[in-house]
């Protein structure tokens, strides 16, 4: 009995001295690099949990966890957690996993057990049915580790592609993220990164220098305004770790816990639903833009809309709203930005987009103001058929209640993409100033009278007279709407309660695609 008791008080004894030693790296030995994070404007691992989780909610996972290698020196330091703090919480009153690297331990390096409890939390946030959080600050592999580390960054890629669909998968990227480390994130639903403190890349501007000569700084080559402007890699470039954070917690607010679960409702009493504003937002003149915003604003729910992938792909509009206290996903054409048309970005922008809100059970809202794809060499090369084809496919496949609204412009194939009634969607409205045909009037007049126009006396007296002959037929909403393909011609002010109508209705939608393991998309 004494010799037992000898061995549990030399136990203890040894968890102290590695207990003083973590604490040391994170409050003493460690305090200058702590000291460092915050002169960054960064925050501490666990400072970022305590902002994400509810007061009180956070359970520690794995918190005497030491990683096992000895090599080059690293059975000198020991450190439990082993750079990663992990375990579970509430935002708001509903369960989510959490993981956030910590970059004053090793780097926030990951070694073989710092991968180890990723994939524990990612695992049991698969059996339970809840988001899984990702902060990430880390330096990458550990090298000392050598294979070891990189078999822990496929064990967590593994997850990340078997939970996609199942659950939604956040990534928060609060400082480096380089290598095959970018990868994780890659595959998660949304990307959120701060401005002056993150970078993602595959390779750095070490790298970058050596093979092309190129000279590029760190944000220039992958910071927040890069991934949220050009690549369109992170849907969210936020000001701070704060505002971040903020961000995150609102963006969980639209989304279910999981795939067989609803998104969240809010309470709502209807009253008058009219929005006289919509009444003047379409100019009276057809070639002149206007912000497809105010028109989103004036439909949902007021101050809901919460905007995805703002600085990305600017010619779409893609985010999150309420209707009536209802979830739903939004995609509009942006007549603010190249007229609306659609481009190989807006295509994959929106085809990401509607493809979650499927995933997820979050009906889908379209507004349609579109008068084609983009032409040009540029366009061809680079595959906009084949992009252009994702956000087909996307909305093809798509099984949620689907509500389109045009409001002007609905030209060629992109009137068939933007969720035409041919390609599934529920319920078509158009306002009055639709037009829906297969191309512009003056580009159909051109074609269609073009020996008429050519042998008249005055040609240019001639097209005007076609022009507005075409426009007669063809550029209103009334010719579809004889043909079934508009369920109804609705003035704009009743737009909002016609909405509210249409997806109490489709609450309950079913529908089936036919057996398969997955459909082949044109990625």
């Amino acid at each position: 009995m004494a010799k037992r008791t000898i061995k549990e008080s030399a136990l203890q004894e040894k968890f102290d001295e590695l207990e003083r030693k973590n604490q040391e790296a994170l409050t003493g030995g460690g305090e200058k690099r702590i000291e460092q994070q915050h002169a960054k404007g960064k925050l501490t691992a666990r400072e970022r949990i305590h902002l994400l989780l509810d007061e009180g909610s956070f359970e520690e996972l794995g918190k005497f966890v030491m990683h096992r290698s000895k090599d080059f020196g690293l059975d000198k330091e020991y450190y439990l957690g082993d750079g990663v703090v992990t375990g579970y919480g509430t935002v708001n009153g509903r369960l989510v996993y959490v993981f956030s690297q910590d970059f004053t331990v090793f780097g926030g390096s990951l070694s073989e057990t710092h991968a180890e409890k990723i994939v524990k939390i990612m695992d049991l946030a698969m059996k339970n049915g809840a988001p899984v959080i990702g902060l990430n600050d880390s330096g990458g592999a550990r090298i000392q580790e050598g294979v070891v580390s990189l078999g822990g960054y496929a064990d967590i890629f593994y997850r990340n592609t078997l939970a996609s669909g199942v659950i939604p998968q956040i990534s928060a990227i609060m400082g480096p993220c380089a290598g095959g480390a970018v990868y994780s994130p890659a595959i998660t639903d949304f990307i959120l990164m701060v401005e002056n403190t993150s970078f993602m890349f595959v390779t750095g501007p070490n790298v970058v220098k050596t093979v092309t000569h190129e000279n590029v700084t760190a944000e220039e080559l992958g910071g927040a305004q890069t991934h949220s402007s050009k690549s369109g890699v992170t849907h969210f470039a936020c000001a701070n770790e704060v505002e971040c954070i903020t961000y995150l917690k609102r963006l969980l607010s639209y989304i279910p816990q999981n795939c067989e679960d609803e998104a969240p409702r809010l309470p709502y009493t209807m009253g008058n639903e009219k929005r006289a504003v919509l009444n003047d937002i379409i100019p009276a003149n057809p070639n002149q833009p206007y912000d497809m915003r105010e028109v989103i604003n004036g439909v949902v729910d007021d101050g809901s809309f919460f905007e995805v992938h703002k600085n990305f792909a600017e010619n779409i509009v893609v985010g999150f709203a309420r209707i009536a206290g209802r979830s739903i996903g939004i995609v509009g054409n942006q007549p603010a930005s190249l007229a609306g048309v659609l481009d190989i970005n807006s295509s994959v922008k929106g085809a990401r987009f509607v493809r979650f809100c499927d995933c997820f059970n979050i009906p889908l809202l379209v507004f349609e103001d579109v008068p084609g794809f983009l032409p040009g060499t540029d366009q061809e090369w680079h595959g906009i058929i084949t992009n252009g084809a994702k956000l087909l496919f996307a909305f093809s496949e798509a099984t949620v209640p689907r509500v389109t609204v045009i409001t002007r412009k609905a030209y060629g194939g992109a009137y068939d993409v933007m969720n035409s009634k041919h390609i599934g969607a529920d319920l078509n409205y158009a306002w009055p100033t639709a037009e829906i045909a297969v191309m512009g009037a003056k580009g159909a007049s051109e074609i269609i009278f073009r020996k008429e126009i050519s042998e008249a006396a005055d040609p240019e007296a001639k097209l005007a007279e076609k022009v507005e002959e075409y426009t007669h037929k063809f550029a209103n909403p009334y010719r579809a709407a004889h043909r079934g393909y508009i369920d109804e011609v609705i003035y704009p002010d009743e737009t909002r309660e016609k909405l509210i109508r249409a997806f109490a209705m489709l609450e309950n939608k079913v529908a089936q695609l036919p057996k398969k393991k997955h459909g082949n998309i044109p990625l």
